[in-house]
Order: structure tokens, then C-alpha cells, then sequence
């Protein structure tokens, strides 16, 4: 019986030991905390990460976070106003896209700002055509820009969007020089502006997304409003991680067919372009570094205990914590990458 008696209260210092370092780094932290998004809508991505984000360091910690959706350029000149740490930032690579495709407003991050952990992938970025297109891959589509066909391309300018629009050019330059000159924007807005451009005949590929376009994949080819998946732009490997039934009627092993190296869009002659949609933490330049550190070690015990993951790949998001150092010098080699291909196909 004490021998019982000795092990709970040994098991329950040992619990108690490693719970203190995120108690008293919580201590130190703002009890009310403003996590600003880069994006007005309450019903997308960047909410849905948030929120789940939010609530499960609001319960690690013992403090309110509440996520604040109020667009891009609105929430980092908040987060610039803020030393105190009472206002960070969640978004995904927009962030630095903006910067890169000299969107207004838009300042270098990595330099203006403090970047923090990952936290999840969204990868269902994607490009679509009409179902009843003559062009069936991406091979038929670079193949005609190589040949001289004009290839219309319906995006949102300026970041994620975009990017595999560049990423488009810079595979038929890489097929033959100057064939990228053949692929061209058609700037549109949402997702449904998007759609339109095709069903009116304006675009023969649309920028989309799994969770946004795959109904429309499930109609017949006569429906004016059937599309095609064509590709997917995140690595394999993240997309190895989804749920084997995929989304809809559209499998993992589907979506591996859409995805590198199945689907063939070179980035240069040895290697395919990839690009995982990422999410992650902004801070003020001044912050705390006791602040970030805390936020740190309660993210990786909560992605220890295993539930936030849980929660997030059954909204179709890949797990995807790395600490504060890890993110920011992975995010900046793809901010390099990224505007190597940008700059490539602007001279």
C-alpha cells in the first residue's frame, strides 16, 4: 500500500515537473492575446487553422486567444503597432509572396517582422480545366505553349495564386526559351470569380483547390460547369500524408496523379516545381523572445499529445509543427527559391 502510495505521488511530481515550464512561461504572457490573419474571410483556410490553433494554446496556456480576421495588410500593420505581444499574426506563404510580386503593402518579412513555428499544409492547391478541354495534363498544356498556342491562365495576382501561374511560365521556358511568353494571366478575385472566367470561355485553366473545385469535378462532361483536376502543387510526400479517401470522390491515389512526379512541371532540367501551401506564426520585431519561446513549447506539447493533429486531417490539413528557428530557415529558403523562379520570368 505506500509502496502504491510512493509511485502516484512520484508519477504525480514527475507530471507536475513537466507541466511548470509552460506554467510559469505562461505567467509572462498577456492574458488576452489578438491573433490577426491575413484574411477577411471567416469561412477559409487560414480561419479554420487559426481557430483550431488558437483554441488549443488558449487551453495550454491558460490564456484567451481570439482570432481576428482582418486581411493581410491590415493585420500586419497591427502586428507593427504591438510590441507588447498582445498581437501576432497566422497566415500561410503570402506573407512573403506579397513582398515578392511587389504587392502594395507588402514588406519583406523576414526582415520586418519575427517569424514563428509552422503549425499545418493545406495541400489542396490546385489548377483545373474544363472538363471537356482538349488539353488532358500539364504535358498537353506546356506542349502548346512550346508550340505557340496562347494558354490562359485565371488567377488572383499577387501570392499563392499566382505562383503556379510563374511557376507554368517558367516550365515552358525551361521546355524552350521565350514559350513562357505564351502562357498569360487572366487577373480575377475569389475562387468564384475564378470559376466564372472559365465557364465564360475567358480562361483555359483556372488556380483552384481541392476543397473549393472538387464537386465540380464529380458533374457530367456536358455540364457547363464540369472541370478537370490537372495539378496538384504540393510534394508527394505531404500528400502521402492525407486520409486515404481523400476529399469527395477524389482519393489520395488520385491525387497523387496530379502531383509531382506523376504530373511533370519542371522547375528547372533536374527537378519538378512543388509548393506547399504552409501556415505559420508572425510576431512584432520587438517581442519578447520568452514570449515566442513559450509559444513554442506549448505548441510541441500539444502536437506531443496528439489531438490538435487529429483535428486538423480531419479538415484536410497536414500536420506541420517546426519550431520557431526550424520554420523561419525552411520559409526563407523557399522565399529564395520562389523568387528566383518570379524573378526569372520578369527579365
Amino acid at each position: 500500500m505506500k509502496l502504491t502510495r510512493r509511485l502516484m505521488i512520484g508519477a504525480l511530481s514527475a507530471t507536475a515537473l513537466l507541466t511548470q515550464p509552460i506554467i510559469a512561461s505562461a505567467q509572462n504572457l498577456p492574458k488576452n492575446i489578438r491573433m490577426v490573419i491575413g484574411s477577411k474571410s471567416t469561412g477559409g483556410d487560414t480561419y479554420q487553422i487559426s481557430a483550431m490553433v488558437a483554441d488549443a494554446l488558449s487551453e495550454k496556456l491558460g490564456v484567451n486567444v481570439k482570432v481576428d480576421a482582418v486581411g493581410a495588410t491590415a493585420a500586419f500593420k497591427a502586428l507593427e503597432r504591438d510590441k507588447r505581444g498582445t498581437t501576432i499574426m497566422m497566415f500561410h506563404d503570402f506573407a512573403y509572396l506579397g513582398e515578392l510580386y511587389k504587392g502594395q503593402g507588402f514588406v519583406n518579412p523576414f526582415t520586418h517582422f519575427a517569424i514563428g513555428p509552422t503549425v499545418a499544409i493545406n495541400p489542396a492547391n490546385a489548377y483545373l480545366v474544363a472538363k471537356n478541354s482538349p488539353y488532358q495534363s500539364m504535358d498537353d498544356i506546356l506542349k502548346a505553349a512550346v508550340d505557340g498556342t496562347r494558354i490562359r491562365v485565371a488567377i488572383q495576382p499577387g501570392g499563392v495564386s499566382e505562383l503556379g501561374f510563374s511557376a507554368m511560365k517558367n516550365a515552358a521556358n525551361v521546355m524552350k526559351a521565350g514559350a513562357g511568353d505564351n502562357i498569360v494571366a487572366v487577373n480575377t478575385g475569389s475562387q468564384s470569380d475564378k470559376n466564372q472566367a472559365m465557364w465564360d470561355g475567358l480562361a483555359d485553366v483556372i488556380n483552384g483547390s481541392i476543397q473549393s473545385n472538387e464537386q465540380f469535378t464529380q458533374l457530367p462532361a456536358d455540364d457547363q460547369k464540369a472541370m478537370r483536376f490537372i495539378w496538384l502543387t504540393s510534394a508527394p510526400d505531404t500528400l502521402a500524408q492525407a486520409p486515404e479517401e481523400g476529399m469527395g470522390k477524389l482519393t489520395r491515389d488520385d491525387m497523387l496523379k496530379y502531383a509531382s512526379p506523376q504530373t511533370h512541371v519542371p522547375l528547372n532540367e533536374n527537378e519538378d516545381f512543388i509548393f506547399d501551401k504552409e501556415f505559420f506564426f508572425i510576431y512584432n520585431k520587438d517581442t519578447d523572445p520568452a514570449m515566442i519561446d513559450a509559444i513554442d513549447a506549448a505548441l510541441k506539447e500539444i502536437y506531443d499529445e496528439g489531438e490538435l493533429q487529429k483535428k486538423e486531417t480531419e479538415a484536410f490539413f497536414i500536420p506541420d509543427f517546426k519550431p520557431s528557428a526550424q520554420a523561419r530557415e525552411e520559409l526563407e529558403k523557399k522565399r529564395e527559391l520562389y523568387g528566383k523562379v518570379i524573378n526569372d520570368i520578369s527579365n
